[in-house]
């Protein structure tokens, strides 16, 4: 399975990634600002997208039609990541289109539960 973490903050991407690690059978690529993840998308070709909400240059929100579009996948399993209040995010977050609304910092076993629930789709 294949994951693109996009958040400008690296400490965070360096967390996830190891989550990613410790869940086993991921790869994950990382960005650090919107335009950076739209380069990648052509090359890595993910199966999720997580995004945080906040970027230098974009936010969660706008980037994630750009990513789908690019990807040509409508569809593409996404999260949102963000240490705003989740109770003012969530329902924009399912709105705009996202799958799952991460606060941070992330919850481990849900973002492992996403991982196992998405890989098993994406390799099937």
């Amino acid at each position: 399975m294949r994951v693109l973490y996009v958040d400008d903050d690296r400490v965070n991407a360096l967390l996830f990634s190891e989550a990613c690690r410790m869940a086993g059978h991921v790869q994950i690529e990382t960005a650090g600002s919107g335009a950076e993840a739209l380069e990648l998308i052509d090359s890595f070709g993910p199966d999720l997208l997580v995004l945080d909400l906040h970027l230098p240059d974009t936010d969660g929100f706008a980037l994630l039609p750009l990513l789908r579009q690019r990807a040509g996948r409508p569809a593409l399993p996404a999260a949102l990541c963000s240490a705003d209040d989740p109770g003012e995010i969530t329902e924009r977050a399912r709105a705009a289109g996202f799958d799952h609304c991460w606060s941070k910092p992330v919850d481990l076993h849900v973002v492992f539960a996403a991982l196992a629930r998405h890989g098993a789709a994406a390799s099937g």
